[in-house]
């Protein structure tokens, strides 16, 4: 028998009065995934994570963490999962170490023995005798990322973890995920950022408004939106002409160049013709859509009101 998934949702949903935040969303996250949670800010995403980790009840639906409900199970479900959500929150007139102490106490006793491997983890033992209060944004969200590792989880979910980063933080961040998913754990990330999701995750989900419009691997989505080919030939007239004859290509005058449409025997036919009629080729090269212009597309340029959804 396999085992559950590290997270799935069916048909999730959270009324707020009028405002619905989430609206039946189902999500699968496999074993070994980094999986992008991808939305606007307030498109719904934080929501989702308070219910899966059992802090917020949904109006509808279900939630299982490797086959097991928050809700019904109570801390049973959360065995093998960590993260944060809207980032952590630490006594910030005590150090970083001695925040983790307490958290561990807690949990059972390897915890507290695992304090100093996850700040070499997240490279703060230098600052771990340091109050929290005098700590960076960036070395906070590393404490939260200690804080969660003390349990050996399996699945780790994390809320907009690079928000509010300079750019030397936010690489730290994305390397530090890297590393924690070439260790085996399972990561559900949530965040809207394009760069970083494009980045770090395997799989995707896109959400608006709070459903999914989009679930599945982040290479496909790409793949099935190629923007075509870019072609320079020297005869760039000659070149329009020959391939607007032929069959399964769509050519198109750009400034300086040709856009090509068409599948790869299509192509080659193409490019045999134009060889054949004393056309050089002096570029030939695949136009591909990125992350943000799908991204821009699927939810129609949209920027959530934060306070709408969160």
């Amino acid at each position: 028998m396999s085992e559950a998934p590290p997270v799935a949702t069916r048909g999730l949903v959270k009324r707020y009065g009028e405002i619905v935040a989430v609206d039946h969303v189902d999500l699968t996250v496999e074993p070994g995934d980094v999986f992008g949670y991808l939305g606007p800010n307030g498109a719904g995403k934080t929501t989702s994570l308070r219910m899966m980790l059992g802090l917020i009840r949904p109006t509808e639906g279900s939630v299982q963490l490797f086959g097991r409900d928050p809700l019904r199970d109570g801390a049973k479900a959360l065995q093998g999962v960590a993260g944060f959500v809207e980032g952590p929150a630490f006594y910030p007139y005590l150090s970083g170490r001695r925040n983790l102490r307490l958290l561990a106490d807690y949990d059972d006793g390897d915890s507290r023995s695992r304090i100093d491997e996850v700040l070499d983890l997240v490279e703060l033992r230098d600052r771990a005798k340091d109050k929290v209060g005098g700590y960076s944004h960036g070395m906070r969200q590393r404490l939260g990322i200690a804080a969660a590792l003390l349990r050996s989880p399996r699945l780790l979910l994390l809320d907009e973890p690079t928000t509010g980063l300079d750019p030397a933080g936010m690489r730290d961040m994305r390397q530090l995920v890297r590393q924690l998913a070439a260790d085996g754990i399972t990561i559900l990330l949530s965040s809207h950022l394009l760069a970083e999701v494009e980045e770090l995750c395997n799989r995707v989900a896109i959400i608006r408004r709070g459903a999914v419009i989009y679930e599945g691997r982040l290479d496909e989505l790409l793949r099935s939106a190629r923007g075509g080919y870019r072609l320079v030939a020297t005869e760039h007239d000659r070149a329009f002409s020959l391939l607007r004859a032929q069959r399964g290509i769509e050519a198109v005058q750009s400034n300086g160049y040709l856009r090509l449409q068409g599948d790869d025997g299509a192509l080659a036919a193409a490019t045999i013709a134009l060889g054949q009629a004393g056309i050089g080729i002096t570029e030939l090269v695949p136009q591909t859509t990125s992350l943000e212009e799908l991204f821009l597309a699927m939810t129609g340029g949209e920027t959530a009101d934060a306070g709408a959804r969160r």
